[in-house]
Order: C-alpha cells, then structure tokens, then sequence
C-alpha cells in the first residue's frame, strides 16, 4: 500500500514527465535542462535527484513518454475507424496543419528525429522501441498484414510522413506548408490504394 509520501512522489514524477515530454518536442534535447523541466513542471531544482540519477536518466524517460504518448494518440485515431478506414484516418492526423504548429503535443519523431543520432545510446533505444511501434502500427492497418511488402510500405509511409512534417515544419509559407501536407496525403493514399471515395451513408 503506498503511503501519502509515495504518492506524492508519483504525483511530483507525473508532472516532471508530462513537462519535460512537452519541453523536449518543443525546443530539442539540447535545450531541455534540469532546471527547465523543473520549473515547467512547477518544482525545485533541488527535488531532481530523488526521481532521477541524471539528466541522461531523465532524457531516456521523456523519450519513452513522448513515444508512448505518440503511438496512443495515433492508435486511438485509428482503432475509431472502420478498418478500411483507419489508415486514411491515421494519415490524415498526421499529416494535419494542427500536427504541424503543435510539436509539443505531437509524433517526436518529426520534432526530435534529426537530434536523435547525437544523444546517448540508452536515449536512442528509447526513441528506437517507439519508432518500433508507430511503424507497426501503420503496418497493421494494411490489408496484407504479414506479408513482407505490408512491413516494406510501413517503413515508406513512415518515413515520408515524418519527412513531410518537417519539411511543412521548416517551411515559413502557410500555402506552400499546407501544400506539402496535402501533396504526401494524396501520394500516400494512392500507394495504399486508398484514394476511393468513403462510402455514402
């Protein structure tokens, strides 16, 4: 049974891990300190130590959590759909304007894919078992789930979703960001054959 003690604890590591999973996807690796995260998450400096045996420690955790966070969302959105549906719905979010002016609150690995080959190998792992899972994810959409080529058009799609994301990211032209976003959606529904009209109610 958890004592008051303990459960302030995890209530104080939930907001340092909610803070600091934000943080990292809105400003980069680099710019997430200690101190930042604390203050974020409206807690000492000091109080670090008693959840964290360093800064690596704390970065592999707000990987992690900002992976799972990822892959919920976006499992959510398609488990919502019809599963004809699901990958159109999936592609859609992804590839949504809202996607790409809210980092913070989105995939890391479009905001923290090009920092990730310089931190350290736990944190790479951490971002490489997420990674994982949202290629799997968009794999299990796909009607030849199991086949090598389903896996194969899992890692394509992937791939260019994040790529889209942060070339519409970089982009400081509304027109041509939206452009970007709807000329991936159009190509990535034509290669998962998806293109058909939804069907009339």
């Amino acid at each position: 049974m958890k004592t008051s003690k303990s459960r302030a604890k995890q209530a104080s590591h939930e907001r340092i891990m909610d803070a600091g999973a934000r943080a990292i996807r809105r400003e980069g690796y680099d710019a997430v300190s200690i101190a930042r995260v604390m203050k974020e998450a409206s807690l000492t400096h000091g109080g670090f130590y008693a959840h964290f045996d360093s800064r690596e420690a704390m970065l592999v955790e707000l990987t992690d959590r900002a992976g799972a966070e990822s892959v919920a969302i976006f499992s959510r959105i398609a488990a919502a759909e019809s599963p004809g549906g699901a990958l159109r719905a999936l592609l859609s979010a992804y590839l949504a304007p809202s996607h790409v002016e809210e980092p913070d609150a989105g995939c890391p690995i479009a905001a923290l894919g090009s920092e990730m080959r310089r931190q350290a190998p736990v944190v790479r792992r951490a971002a490489t078992r997420r990674i994982k899972e949202m290629i799997d994810l968009v794999a299990r959409q796909a009607d030849d789930l199991g086949q090598p080529e389903a896996h194969q058009r899992a890692l394509t799609t992937m791939a260019t979703l994040v790529g889209a994301v942060v070339l519409a990211r970089a982009i400081d032209e509304p027109a041509l960001s939206e452009s970007v976003l709807q000329a991936t959606r159009a190509h990535l529904q034509l290669e998962h054959a998806l293109s058909s009209p939804e069907p009339s109610d």
